[in-house]
């Protein structure tokens, strides 16, 4: 059988480069990545591979931070290698990479589900990616911060205190923003919180990035039934084809209709609505409010974007709207989750400890935005309960 070993790179000048390793059948590809990886003076590729066996078996002693894995491999595939690499180095950061087909973005989806951190699609052809930007671009983004927290100890859930808003009897409030919204005392970590809406939710509106697909299906399994009352929107970062395969991932987890959104389609209670990739997604109002659909400018570097959804949800329903920002890379959603809350309504972060990367919840955060930071496995507890009225 023929052996794979590890090209020789020289290792960054800076402390402690990220370590890459890049695995991809394709050579030409495979040295592409390398090289752009070896240009980050904060990364440094440790060792290349053209499939998956030849890539677990040199996990240990090459000893990667992040792992770039295509999934079309011969001998071993893409989505046979990971759990086997996760098994020898649960820490590991895994970035996959495919082309856009519905078979590769199922492939991804499951992969995401499996443990790989985040995904990353491949021109349809090697010239493409040769000449692509955006491309490059999002390898190193995605290489560098995951792996950059990958090294840094991360907060541990037991021992981080939860932010939630002080209860009846605590808390000094303070005025904040406009339509009435007070802010409670700092929070753990400088943090302010404020007051969750008074009114029940009408709308529950989620914006998630890396990370998201597995975080989306903890919550919507947890808050099912719940969502009878109210119609649901999504913005997930993926492009199309992904976000068809996500709706399709979510539905069944909170067994109820979930599909992309469509132009012109009325909000429904009990229905999950998810933004097409490529597209950004609106709700605009009327007797019935109804979803639009459109292909301007990318906003934060994403098309969909959740800003645009937000600034649409605060303005139709108000003190009504519910929102949510789960983990990804960036601010995407900060600017939003404030004009919801600015306008009554109410915001939920998912906390550091549990993000795979505190972006855009730690931006909403950040930005005196949220009524309440919680570890993922408490959110869908949280919103079943303010969606039923409850606001403890």
């Amino acid at each position: 059988m023929a052996t794979s070993a590890p090209a020789v790179h020289r290792v960054s000048a800076i402390t402690d480069p990220v370590r890459v390793m890049v695995v991809d059948d394709s050579v030409v590809t495979r040295t592409l990545i390398s090289r752009w990886i070896d240009e980050d003076r904060e990364l440094a590729v440790v060792a290349t591979h053209r499939n998956g066996r030849f890539a677990v078996d040199d996990i240990e002693r090459s000893d990667p931070d992040v792992v770039v894995l295509d999934i079309d491999m011969p001998e071993m595939d893409g989505l046979t290698a990971l759990p086997l690499m996760l098994k020898k180095k649960p820490s590991l950061v895994v970035v996959m990479v495919s082309t856009l087909t519905r078979r590769n973005a199922e492939i991804s989806i499951k992969a995401l589900s499996l443990g790989a951190s985040d995904y990353v699609p491949k021109p349809e052809s090697t010239g493409g990616a040769l000449t692509s930007a955006d491309f490059r671009r999002e390898i190193l983004e995605k290489v560098r911060v995951l792996g950059h927290r990958a090294r840094r100890p991360h907060p541990a859930a037991a021992g981080r205190p939860h932010l939630a808003p002080a209860g009846r009897d605590g808390g000094a409030d303070a005025p904040h923003g406009v339509a009435g919204l007070r802010t409670r005392a700092a929070a753990p970590d400088g943090l302010k919180l404020r007051s969750p809406s008074p009114a029940r939710p009408r709308i529950l509106a989620i914006g998630s990035s890396t990370g998201g697909p597995r975080a989306l299906e903890t919550v919507f399994g947890a808050i099912g039934p719940a969502i009878d009352a109210i119609p649901v929107v999504v913005v997930q970062h993926l492009p199309a084809t992904f976000t068809t395969i996500l709706a399709e991932h979510i539905g069944k987890s909170a067994g109820r209709p979930a599909r992309e959104g469509r132009s012109g389609e009325p909000l429904e209670p009990g229905h999950i609505y998810v933004a097409p990739g490529g597209k950004h997604m609106r709700v605009r109002g009327g007797a019935t409010p109804v979803l639009q659909l459109d292909e301007r400018p990318a906003i934060n570097y994403c098309r969909p974007a959740v800003d645009p959804l937000f600034d649409s949800v605060a303005e139709i329903y108000g003190a009504g709207a519910l929102a949510v920002v789960l983990t990804g890379m960036g601010t995407d959603g900060a600017k939003g989750a404030v004009t919801i809350a600015d306008a009554g309504g109410t915001v939920i972060a998912q906390d550091e400890a549990t993000s795979v990367v505190w972006g855009m919840p730690g931006a909403a955060a950040h930005a005196g935005a949220c009524a309440a930071v919680l570890p993922l496995s408490d959110i869908g507890q949280k919103l079943t309960r303010l969606i039923s009225g409850d606001r403890a």
